[in-house]
């Protein structure tokens, strides 16, 4: 016996509206096509959204995952018209007009990019192999594991040259999250490092900003771009613009 849900989403014979990626824009296209005349299939990796400008608060361990993550089945539980399907896509079939997924072929009439951006490496392999990313959860999570392992192995140390190499931090991209995350490490050098390892001396802790602009937050006006500058500045982080 089918399912009711599914026997009415699968009676619906408008045309086929494939979104792949449930991002912020994903999203906002299932939301507008709720309802209109259009059968919606949207299609993640995760079945969740992440809500990206708190990563930083994950990684840093201000927030649970859960706080920022949601399921889509929830989000579209209401919606007759749309279908969720947990998948990687690994191929676009333009002339069949059908996405191909690790979970089967899925056909469409129209067909909606919304997958995102990639963190940029700036040519650069050495950095793509070494450098930690966040854009997702897991990442998110494996930069908050780091923090806690290089602080533990901190106490283990009596060379304090060496301390200050697992102490040492390094932020690329002053934008809202590399501002975020930079101020984010600097309270926790000033409350957890400080009152939580008290085995280690906190002021060996050392967070740097990279920056290759002339100033931070480009796409904000000046006039916030200086005053971040100043309360890094004032919290301790080292920054390092046109570089």
């Amino acid at each position: 016996m089918i399912p009711e849900g599914r026997a009415l989403f699968e009676s619906n014979r408008n045309p086929t509206i494939v979104i792949i990626g449930g991002g912020f824009a994903g999203l906002r296209m299932v939301k507008i096509l709720e309802d209109k005349p259009y059968r919606v299939i949207l299609i993640d990796r995760n079945n969740y959204h992440t809500f990206q400008p708190l990563l930083y608060q994950v990684a840093t361990g201000s927030l649970t995952p859960d706080s920022i993550a949601y399921p889509f089945r929830k989000s579209i539980a209401a919606m007759d018209n749309v279908a969720f399907r947990k998948a990687n896509v690994e191929c676009i079939d333009t002339e069949a007009k059908k996405v191909l997924t690790d979970k089967g072929e899925i056909a469409y009439d129209f067909l909606v990019l919304a997958t995102g951006s990639k963190t940029r490496f700036f040519g650069d392999k050495l950095l793509g192999d070494w450098a930690m990313q966040l854009k997702t959860i897991p990442h998110a999570l494996d930069i908050r594991s780091d923090f806690i392992q290089e602080f533990e192995e901190a106490i283990y140390l009596n060379d304090e040259k060496e301390q200050s190499r697992v102490l040492n931090f390094v932020i690329v991209g002053g934008g809202p999250t590399g501002v975020e995350m930079s101020g984010a490490l600097a309270e926790i050098k000033r409350n957890i490092l400080k009152n939580e390892y008290r085995e280690v001396n906190s002021d060996l802790m050392q967070i740097w900003l990279i920056e290759s602009n002339d100033r931070l937050l480009k796409s904000f006006s000046p006039k916030s771009s200086e005053k971040a500058r100043k309360f890094l500045r004032k919290m301790g982080v080292n920054i390092r613009l046109n570089t």
